[in-house]
């Protein structure tokens, strides 16, 4: 059985049976693993479909999927029987569910009928133990009814499972690179300290033969020696067909999850939240307002993801107490917690003892516990610890509470770290900042917590147009290019155009050449170009710009003057779009290069009528496609034409 989240002061959380909820993660196995950068993991905004990519597109080879219940079966990479596993995976992609189901179907005795004992820790807990411990007192304090029987539980490794969950929480380093000096233990009652009890039973010096299963978000993974694990696994999370099936277990009503589904898949910005099972929950709740009518009213639906989490909280807000707080203690609370969160993300602090929220004044409200939940520890239910239900929501009321107690001193600092920080740190915060900036974004939230700060906006603004474009083109590559795409998520988030329209000047050249651009990314930069009133160049040579792509960039095609798309494996049915924008009535597309791509003959006659629509066009590049005689046919026709402007 597994429970909600406890509220606290309350009695248990809801129980239900896990595999009522439980939509089974995409997991692969993954032999470049630890090759893979911070900043592709744990970023939010095209992680699902680079993961969708990366698992249906180039990266076949490289990739096998591989499905809980055989995490420890024959290995084809390290040919052999896995002994050690790392199964690594994003803030709430589900690591802990997936460990939980697994030790559910080895329970109900689905699978791994060969391990006798299972024992579970998670490093949160193991935390709290600051004396040396051996692993027979752990493990009694855990499962205390083992205590008589422990010698002989342990007396054959081969059947022993030892699972370790949230590395990434851990307070001590395992020390498992080579060369890295400290004593293991060799027997179940040597007394060490607990990650060396973990590491010698990785390094197999303690109990040899037994089996142990780790998780941890992919940034600890770097300090790790790889040669230490016979597997290493990654949670990718949710592709579509998951998305959609998760959909309809939370609404229940195929109707409402349909049109839900459907409406965030067309977003593609909410929809590329939803390959962590966290969000798509988020998401979901957010959602729910918007398409259940009350009294004949749905809410807005949200286009940003900041709109979104603003219709989540207003949603807990709204529905998580009988009896609403007034304004002015609602505010209060959400400035205590905002604090709170905005520490916990300047020192990387993602689980609170009660002492910090005595520090920063938190009391708990009925709706509080829909961002902050409880979490006993497992061996002691007097101890508890408080964590935000994700660290996405951390983020956003680290970015709320500048808006609701704004201090010069504070968000002056909080600024000047965020400008100065590394790839990836202050992204998603970045972002909340600027969304809370726009008014319609806002407004939700205003009128349950009252006016946010109008000086945090001003700044905010200021801000994002000190932003000049010629700076943001950074001749790095390709780290330049997604920190472009960066800054456009911001303008995306901001939804202010005139801003866009400063920043970017009269007649922007852009190119993302060689940089990979998702469905989502196409998204935001369709956004960029809606709000310019010229584009003189537009380079998207090599960024894998599919049907889905280049449909949302479609409507604003038109303005560029030059346009570059070679080697994207673009099909016939993109052609469609390439059309559309040559057939615009205020077209001023003067370059055309689709090169070393896939158009065959079939595409040909409709891009042959678009030329004769069009009165713009000067040059046209098709080579290396598979146009062949027939398709040539259809366009010679045209460039025969007096009428034809092609050069």
């Amino acid at each position: 059985m597994m429970k909600e989240n406890k509220t606290p002061g309350k009695s248990e959380g809801q129980m239900f049976p896990i595999s009522n909820r439980y939509v089974e993660p995409k997991v692969i196995s993954d032999r470049h693993f630890k090759k893979q950068t911070h900043q592709e993991h744990e970023a939010l905004a095209a992680a699902g479909e680079l993961n969708e990519y990366r698992l249906q597109r180039r990266l076949k080879s490289e990739l096998e999927r591989i499905a809980p219940d055989r995490l420890f079966r024959w290995c084809f990479r390290s040919h052999r029987l896995p002994l050690s596993v790392m199964v690594s995976g994003v803030a709430g992609v589900g690591k802990t569910t997936l460990v939980q189901k697994f030790i559910f179907d080895w329970a109900t005795g689905k699978h791994y009928q060969k391990f006798a004992f299972v024992f579970f820790f998670k490093f949160r807990d193991l935390n709290t133990i600051t004396e040396k411990r051996s692993l027979e007192s752990l493990i009694c304090q855990t499962y205390p009814h083992l205590q008589d029987k422990l010698p002989r539980v342990l007396e054959d490794p081969k059947k022993l499972l030892f699972i370790f969950d949230g590395l990434d929480e851990s307070k001590t380093d395992l020390k498992l690179r080579r060369g890295e000096a400290h004593e293991l233990c060799m027997n179940p009652g040597d007394v060490k300290p607990v990650t060396v009890i973990v590491a010698s039973l990785l390094k197999q010096t303690l109990l040899e033969g037994c089996s142990v299963l780790l998780t941890s978000r992919p940034s600890k993974l770097i300090s790790l020696e790889a040669g230490v694990f016979h597997r290493v696994a990654s949670i990718v999370g949710f592709l579509s067909k998951e998305r959609e099936r998760y959909f309809s277990m939370f609404f229940g009503d195929e109707r409402v999850s349909r049109e839900a589904f459907a409406y965030v898949r067309d977003s593609q910005v909410l929809y590329t939240l939803c390959y962590n099972p966290s969000y798509c929950w988020i998401t979901c709740t957010a959602l729910k307002p918007c398409f259940i009518a009350r009294a004949g009213r749905p809410q807005p639906t949200p286009k940003t993801v900041t709109q979104l989490f603003v219709s989540y909280v207003t949603h807990i807000m709204a529905n998580h107490t009988q009896e609403r707080p007034e304004p002015q203690r609602m505010r209060d609370t959400l400035i205590s917690v905002g604090w709170l969160a905005e520490y916990g993300i300047i020192n990387h602090i993602l689980v609170f003892d009660l002492k910090y929220l005595q520090d920063f004044n938190v009391e708990f409200s009925p709706f509080l516990t829909g961002f902050l939940v409880e979490n006993p520890q497992t061996n002691d239910s007097s101890q508890v610890t408080y964590s935000f239900l994700h660290l996405t929501i951390q983020e956003f009321f680290a970015a709320l509470v500048h808006y609701l107690d704004y201090k010069e001193d504070k968000f002056r600092d909080t600024m000047a770290k965020a400008r100065s920080c590394k790839e990836g740190d202050y992204e998603i915060f970045s972002r909340f900042l600027a969304g809370l900036s726009h008014p319609a974004t806002k407004m939700p939230l205003e009128k349950y917590v009252g006016k946010f700060s109008a000086e945090v906006s001003r700044k905010v603004i200021g801000w994002l147009s000190e932003m000049t474009y010629e700076e943001l083109q950074s001749p790095e590559e390709p780290k330049g290019k997604r920190r472009l795409m960066n800054v456009f998520n911001l303008f995306f988030e901001s939804q202010n155009s005139q801003l866009v329209h400063d920043v970017m000047g009269k007649a922007a050249h852009m190119d993302f050449s060689d940089l990979y651009l998702m469905p989502v990314d196409c998204t935001v930069l369709a956004y960029v170009l809606s709000c310019c009133e010229e584009i003189q160049c537009l380079t998207l040579d090599s960024c894998f710009i599919q049907n889905e792509g280049l449909e949302r960039l479609r409507p604003e095609l038109h303005k560029v003057r030059e346009l570059s798309l070679l080697e994207n494996d673009l099909k016939d049915p993109t052609m469609k779009d390439i059309c559309k924008a040559l057939k615009h009535q205020n077209c001023r597309l003067e370059a055309l290069s689709l090169g070393n791509n896939a158009f065959t003959e079939q595409c040909c006659e409709e891009l042959a009528s678009a030329l004769v629509e069009n009165q713009t066009l000067l040059s046209l590049d098709l080579k290396k496609n598979k146009l062949r005689i027939g398709g040539l046919s259809y366009l010679s026709r045209v460039f025969e034409s007096p009428e034809c402007k092609i050069r």
